[in-house]
C-alpha cells in the first residue's frame, strides 16, 4: 500500500471507549478524519464517512505505545511488522540498551552491525542509509508501519568518542560524547538510553553519565538505562541510576525492570520501597516490564566486559586463547561474570533461541546444559565454541525470572509495558507477539491486577506522559488517530516459546494516523507511521 494514500473518514459506532486516562469507560461514536479524532461524542450519524465501523461490544483504545522496542532494523527487513500490529501497537520507543545504527561512521558502524546482529540480524543486502539521528529519522519518514521515537544510544556515541575500548573515558572524550548527544537530542532524539552490562556503555564511570544526564536535563528528555544489574547487585545498580538523574536533575525511566536470578526471588517489594522513597525526595521515575519471566540477550553478553571489549575478531581472539579462558571460566562459573549480573552462568537456564550460522540451528530451542549433556562436554566449552562458531551472533533466552516479582513491580504508579521483543531466529522471545495480549488478557481479565481503564492506561497514557507526546496517547478530540479496537472477552496472547510469532487473540482494528493498519483482523499493508521527534513543546 502507498504511504501517501489518503486516510479515509471512518466512523466507528457504539464503541466502549477506554481512553487512556484511567478514568472510567463509556460509549460514544468515534470519527476519524484524515489523520485526527475529529469527534467523539453520542450519535454522531453518517458524518459523510467513507467507511462505518460497528464496535458495539469492542472496546476502543488509543493504539499501545511500546516503551522498550528493538524494531529499529525490523521495520525495514519486514515492513508489514506484524508482531506489532496483531497486537495493537502504534507506537515504539527504539534505540535501546545504549546500542543502535545513529550517529555512527563507517568505521563505528561494520563493529556495531555485527556486535548486535543478535538483536537485529546483520543483513548483507541492506545499505543503512543513514549516519547522523536526523537521516534516520528521515529514512523512517518514508513510511514505516508504527510511529518511532528515538533514543540516543549511549554505547554507539562512546564508541564514536573513544572506539571499543575498556577503560573509564578522559574529560574530553566526554565532552565529546556530551556535543554528539546534544546533537542527536536536538534532531529529535527523545532522551538517552544506556547498556551498562554490554560493551562499551559498561565502561562508563558514574562522572560520565551524569555529565551525559545533564544534557539530556537540558534538551527536556529522559535517561532509559538497562543498569548494571539485574541480578546479585540489582538494588544497588537500581540505587546509582537514581543517584545519577538526582544529580543530573535528569527524568529517569528505568527500563525492563525486573528482579530476576536466584538472589532476588521474593525482593520485588524492595525496589518498589527504594523507587517510593526517591519519588518522595523529588525523583521524576518511571519504568517499563514485559509479563514475561524469561529475559533475552545473545550470548555474548555474558562474558565478563574485559573479554567482551573490541570488535568481533578481537573478542573471539580471547576465546581461543587458553589464558584469557581460564580467567573467563573463573568469572562465568566461580566468581560470577559482570556481563551476567554479578551471578554465575546458570547453563540450564540459558536457551538458544536464535543463531547465524545454518549449521548451528539444530541448537536452537536447547539450553547450553541441554547441548553438553548430549555432546558429552563441559557446559563451558559448548558456550564458548557456540560463541566462536557463531561469530558470536547467537541470541539466548534466559529463564531467571520470578513471577511475584513481575507481579508486584507492575503496580508500581508510573508502570508503563514494553515488550523488549527480539523479532529475529527461530524461536525468538513470545513477548515479541504477545506483551500488550497479555498485559489485557491474563494480567488484566484473568488475574485482575488492574481494570481494564488501568490496564489500557498504563499502556497508552502513562507512556505518552513520560515521551511528552503533544497530541496522542489518548482518546481525544484532534488528537492523531492512533488507535486499537480489540475484544475485552477474547484478548488474549498466543504466542508461545515453542510457537513464538503466533498472532494475539481479539484484535479487530488498528488504525495508526488514520489509516487502517490491521482491518477485521487482517494486515493491510500500510506505511503510515512516522518518527515522532523532541521538540522544545514536547514530541510531535
Amino acid at each position: 500500500m502507498s504511504n501517501d494514500l489518503r486516510a479515509p473518514r471512518l466512523l466507528i459506532t457504539g464503541a466502549t471507549v477506554v481512553d487512556g486516562t484511567e478514568t472510567p469507560s463509556f460509549t460514544a461514536d468515534v470519527l476519524v478524519d484524515g489523520d485526527r479524532v475529529a469527534a467523539v461524542g453520542g450519535d454522531l450519524g453518517a458524518r459523510d464517512a467513507d467507511r462505518v465501523i460497528d464496535a458495539a461490544g469492542l472496546v476502543l483504545a488509543p493504539g499501545f505505545i511500546d516503551m522498550h522496542a528493538h524494531s529499529d532494523l525490523q521495520v525495514f527487513l519486514n515492513p508489514e511488522h506484524p508482531s506489532r500490529l496483531t497486537q495493537g501497537v502504534t507506537t515504539e520507543v527504539i534505540g535501546q540498551d545504549g546500542l543502535s545504527y545513529a550517529p555512527v561512521t563507517d568505521e563505528t558502524l561494520s563493529v556495531l552491525r555485527r556486535k548486535i546482529a543478535g538483536w537485529n540480524t546483520d543483513p548483507d543486502d541492506f545499505d543503512f542509509p543513514w549516519r547522523s539521528v536526523a537521516d534516520y529519522l528521515d529514512v523512517i519518514d518514508r513510511g514505516v508501519a508504527t510511529n518511532l521515537a528515538y533514543l540516543a544510544p549511549h554505547g554507539t556515541i562512546r564508541a564514536l568518542a573513544r572506539g571499543w575500548n575498556t577503560g573509564v573515558a578522559t574529560d574530553d572524550e566526554i565532552d565529546q560524547m556530551a556535543r554528539i548527544l546534544d546533537r542527536a537530542l536536538e534532531e529529535g532524539a527523545v532522551g538517552l538510553s544506556t547498556g551498562l552490562t554490554y560493551t562499551p556503555a559498561m565502561y562508563a564511570e558514574r562522572g560520565e553519565l551524569v555529565r551525559l544526564c545533564q544534557v539530556v536535563a537540558r534538551r527536556g528528555g529522559f535517561f532509559s538505562p538497562h543498569h548494571r544489574s539485574y541480578g546479585a547487585g540489582a538494588l544497588d545498580a537500581y540505587r546509582e541510576m537514581v543517584e545519577v538523574t538526582s544529580a543530573a536533575g535528569c527524568a529517569l525511566h528505568l527500563s525492563h525492570a525486573a528482579m530476576n536470578f536466584r538472589p532476588n526471588a521474593g525482593k520485588g517489594q524492595e525496589l518498589l520501597a527504594l523507587l517510593a522513597e526517591a519519588a518522595a525526595g523529588g525523583a521524576d521515575i518511571s519504568l517499563d516490564t514485559y509479563p514475561y519471566l524469561p529475559g533475552a540477550t545473545t550470548l555474548s553478553a555474558i562474558l565478563p566486559s574485559w573479554a567482551g571489549a573490541g570488535d568481533t575478531d578481537e573478542i573471539i581472539a580471547r576465546l581461543r586463547d587458553p589464558d584469557a579462558l581460564a580467567r573467563i571460566h573463573e568469572h562465568l562459573e566461580v566468581t560470577g561474570s559482570d556481563g551476567c549480573h554479578g551471578v554465575v552462568a546458570e547453563w540450564d537456564t540459558i536457551e538458544i533461541s536464535s543463531v547465524g550460522n545454518p549449521a548451528l540451528a539444530d541448537r536452537v530451542g536447547r539450553t547450553i546444559a541441554q547441548v553438553a549433556t548430549e555432546t558429552g562436554r563441559e557446559p563451558f566449552d559448548v558456550c564458548i565454541q557456540q560463541l566462536v562458531d557463531d561469530r558470536l551472533a547467537t541470541g539466548i533466552l534466559q529463564h531467571v525470572g520470578h513471577e511475584g516479582n513481575v507481579r508486584a513491580i507492575m503496580t508500581h504508579p508510573w508502570h508503563t509495558g514494553g515488550s523488549d521483543g527480539l523479532l529475529i531466529g527461530a524461536k525468538p522471545h513470545p513477548r515479541g507477539f504477545g506483551t500488550f495480549a497479555r498485559y489485557l488478557g491474563r494480567y488484566c481479565r484473568e488475574l485482575g491486577i488492574f481494570s481494564l481503564e488501568e490496564c489500557v492506561g498504563h499502556l497508552t497514557g502513562r507512556a505518552a506522559r513520560r515521551l511528552r507526546l503533544v497530541d496522542r496517547g489518548l482518546v481525544r478530540e484532534g488528537y492523531g488517530a492512533d488507535l486499537v479496537l480489540f475484544d475485552p472477552d477474547t484478548v488474549a496472547d498466543r504466542a508461545t516459546f515453542d510457537a513464538p510469532r503466533q498472532p494475539a487473540a481479539g484484535f479487530h482494528h488498528v488504525l495508526v494516523r488514520g489509516q487502517l493498519a490491521l482491518d477485521d483482523g487482517h494486515l493491510t499493508g500500510a506505511r503510515s507511521g512516522r518518527a515522532l521527534r523532541r521538540t522544545d513543546e514536547g514530541v510531535r
